[in-house]
């Protein structure tokens, strides 16, 4: 009996310090934080991850929104970024745009500390999350603010992504906003005769957007309309009068996530997973 006691006791203390040394070689095999190569002002810098998330976050969503809303920001964000580990990002959006420390003192002011924590908590909170599909790290393509509906995204980037589909988004897009500009400056940036302006042959996409417009015979993506004429969206209205007024709805190429629509949806109770699994369909939040 007594064999049999130490026996167990012996097979005890080998388990616990087989558990134990495990634990220890866990915990300092841990990896450090990577770095990213970001271009900012013509200059290369190698930035923390998780701190250049910070800087995306404060530079491409207003601190004012809602947590949930950032946390969302924060997690497409960092997807956008993950793709770009290996290479470089660009600090404008022609990627994401990322400010520095010192530029949100100087854009918040007295407010930098409330403002900075917060994002900050937004950024902690997620920390290595992006958003997966099919275990893969999906595009996180997002924008401003819709017309009401999401865009596709091969109408924009010319890509098939099955987790891009047109789906409402009912918290934004009641906005509208007219510029007017002359009409030889119309004419002069579409290459166009300006005698006579004709617009005919207008398509809209499912999402409400123009796809295609003809003006004096000559037809246009509404994507080229839109950065021809440097609109705020693609859902627009011509009006030809003594100038040329053109009415948008939205802002932003409407591909993923509406930043408004985010925001309206966390002032309603929304959690931030539940916001991008919306407009990211059929996705899921996974770990780095």
């Amino acid at each position: 009996m007594n064999k049999i006691l130490s026996i167990i006791s012996l097979v005890l203390l080998v388990s616990y310090v087989v558990i134990s040394f495990s634990k220890k070689e866990t915990n300092f095999l841990v990896e450090e934080s990577p770095t990213i190569k970001v271009l900012k002002n013509n200059e290369y810098l190698d930035i923390d991850f998780e701190e250049y998330i910070v800087g995306v976050v404060a530079g491409e969503m207003p601190a004012l929104f809602e947590l949930e809303a950032l946390k969302a920001q924060a997690v497409a964000s960092r997807t956008y970024a993950y793709n770009y580990l290996d290479t470089e990002i660009k600090a404008t959006k022609d990627n994401q745009v990322y400010i520095t420390v010192d530029e949100m003192k100087k854009k918040w002011q007295e407010n930098f500390d409330d403002y900075y924590n917060k994002i900050k908590e937004a950024v902690t909170s997620t920390k290595n999350q992006i958003i997966t599909y099919q275990d893969k790290p999906i595009k996180a393509y997002y924008y401003s603010e819709s017309n009401g509906y999401t865009e596709k995204c091969q109408n924009v980037f010319n890509e098939q992504l099955d987790y891009y589909d047109i789906v409402e988004s009912i918290w934004d897009g009641q906005k509208e906003t007219t510029i007017s500009i002359s009409k030889e400056d119309f004419c002069n940036k579409l290459t166009i005769d300006c005698s006579s302006i004709t617009i005919n042959n207008i398509e809209y996409d499912d999402s409400k957007r123009v796809s295609k417009i003809t003006i004096n015979n000559k037809e246009y993506k509404g994507t080229e309309i839109r950065k021809i004429l440097n609109l705020r969206s693609t859902d627009f209205k011509i009006d030809i009068q003594d100038e040329i007024n053109i009415t948008t709805k939205g802002y932003g190429h409407g591909v993923g996530m509406s930043q408004h629509g985010a925001n309206e949806m966390a002032k309603l109770g929304f959690k931030y997973d539940e916001i991008l699994k919306y407009y990211y369909k059929n996705t899921e939040i996974s770990n780095i």
